[in-house]
């Protein structure tokens, strides 16, 4: 699922976002993203065994542990690593299934769609959103570039 409707959709009716492989460090893309969404008022629940806080919010070990319901389960992990992710997804109840970029895994793919979830692949959370609701400049989504860097 990739298509700016579907996309917009996902993140207009979504309030949830359980992020697996949510690191502490805040020079981390999923710290970066995590709190970017936070700060545009989504719920974020961190998912990693190594914390007990991220954000300022209870950090379980995995997705089964979290106790209210989830709408994106997004995931800062290798591709190798996201079937039992997915499975997770499913046993929660997850609306959406969102693999970051770099991760691409058709089999979690399979199992999120055949259980009804949504699932977005090699895609960022925090740019799709800013694209599609006006986090970024005009400048940098006319030319297709984002970049910190102002043209010489």
């Amino acid at each position: 699922m990739s298509t700016i409707a579907q996309l917009r959709h996902i993140l207009k009716n979504s309030h949830t976002i359980a992020i697996v492989g949510l690191s502490a460090d805040w020079w981390r893309p999923s710290y970066f993203a995590a709190k970017y969404m936070q700060e545009h008022g989504y719920r974020i629940i961190p998912v990693n065994p190594k914390y007990t806080e991220v954000l300022g919010e209870k950090c379980y070990p995995t997705l089964e542990a979290i106790p209210e319901p989830v709408d994106i389960v997004d995931v800062f992990r290798k591709s190798e690593d996201c079937v039992p992710i997915a499975k997770q997804a499913v046993a929660i109840g997850a609306k959406t299934l969102w693999l970051q970029l770099g991760v691409e895994n058709t089999e979690a793919q399979q199992i999120a769609e055949a259980a009804g979830l949504a699932v977005v692949m090699n895609r960022c959370v925090k740019i799709e959103y800013a694209r599609l609701f006006g986090g970024l400049s005009w400048f940098g989504v006319n030319t297709g570039v984002i970049s910190s860097r102002r043209p010489l």
